[in-house]
């Protein structure tokens, strides 16, 4: 009898010393995991609003700011012409822009590329005309942020498209990125070969695999692309569109610290960072039959020696009244937000005002 209520006895001490055994095991593991979590979200939280540019305000031809989980929006996506963030600090233009109007709720986006060489009216210049990759430069010289400068002018162009929110990137962010995501994969619609930089990039035509040193000059090539700047827009939009299916996938995730050094270092935008997992989510949600690339008809002219991209005043009408209705706001017959718009700073496609070297 005695026995047996010893072995009891020592049975509920084992179990009892297993039971807090299990619990220090459990506690200790909770404690690594959440050590690990602060650490992992600390360090993208941190290289995320590295890039963050809090001075930019919301766009003029808004009455408030949008709320991208359930309001349409626009994305300018701007490319620089320099390599780093170190050379970006002189001074740049734009080597590519391109507009996103993005509608949540109908899970559709349109997508129009603005040729560089485009003839506008650059803001803050009292009228003066010159190819809208300048936009920034000017910015610069009259004392204006250079993206609110850019921003303005594309508002401009658009006759009145708000532009909500801006991602820049350089030349060097772009290959990180690229290279991060473990290059992408393209079909090649011609067979070319091109210097860059350091080497020289053989490009044959069909499927091709690229790491980001091969596909910068494969998004930026256009003079010998018998299409020009439609061609060159087409193999901007299906690289962009293969590095956001690859951000946003799960097998990304192991390269996130190499894409988050990336964006860290070379790529600025006005998103709260708290908001990119809903920017992902939209994207995610979207079909491929969703999204719509708008080409922008534009006439190449030289003019005074230089090479100028000519939109005329129906095809700027026509893309301003597209992206407008994809986010919900009111249009005029001829494009333009009703009472809104000033008009007048855009509209003439000659060539008569342009002028210096400064804007090749």
């Amino acid at each position: 009898m005695m026995e047996r209520v010893e072995h009891s006895r020592k049975k509920r001490v084992n179990h009892k010393k297993r039971k807090k055994w299990v619990l220090r095991i459990s506690l200790f593991s909770l404690v690594a995991i959440l050590i690990v979590g602060i650490y992992f979200v600390g360090t993208i939280w941190g290289a995320l609003t590295k890039g963050h540019d809090t001075d930019q305000q919301k766009s003029k031809f808004r009455t408030q700011e949008v709320d991208i989980n359930k309001d349409p929006f626009t994305v300018l996506f701007i490319g620089t012409d320099q390599y780093d963030a170190k050379a970006e600090e002189e001074t740049y233009r734009t080597d590519v822009l391109m507009v996103a109007a993005v509608n949540p709720q109908k899970k559709t986006i349109k997508l129009v590329n603005i040729p560089r060489d485009t003839y506008a009216t650059i803001a803050h210049t009292d009228g003066f005309k010159t190819k809208i990759n300048a936009a920034a430069f000017w910015g610069k010289q009259k004392g204006v942020n250079p993206i609110q400068n850019t921003r303005e002018t594309v508002e401009t162009l658009l006759y009145g498209v708000p532009i909500d929110y801006y991602v820049k990137i350089n030349f060097k962010g772009f290959i990180d990125i690229v290279n991060a995501v473990g290059g992408v994969d393209v079909n090649v619609p011609m067979t070319f070969r091109i210097s860059t930089f350091d080497r020289v990039v053989q490009f044959n035509k069909g499927p091709m695999h690229l790491s980001g040193e091969e596909a910068l000059p494969y998004v930026r090539m256009r003079k010998k692309d018998p299409l020009g700047d439609h061609g060159r827009n087409k193999r901007q939009q299906e690289v962009i569109n293969k590095i956001l299916d690859k951000i946003v996938s799960f097998n990304s995730l192991s390269n996130f610290s190499k894409i988050t050094d990336a964006v860290g270092n070379n790529l600025t935008y006005s998103i709260n960072p708290d908001e990119f997992l809903s920017l992902a989510t939209i994207y995610k949600n979207t079909p491929k039959s969703g999204i719509q690339t708008l080409t922008a008809q534009v006439e190449d002219k030289k003019v005074d020696g230089v090479w100028y991209s000519f939109m005329k005043e129906d095809e700027r009408k026509r893309l301003s009244k597209i992206l407008k209705e994809e986010l919900g706001l009111p249009t005029t017959d001829n494009g333009e937000v009703d009472s809104n718009t000033d008009s007048s700073n855009g509209g003439d496609s000659s060539g008569s005002d342009s002028s210096n070297s400064t804007n090749n």
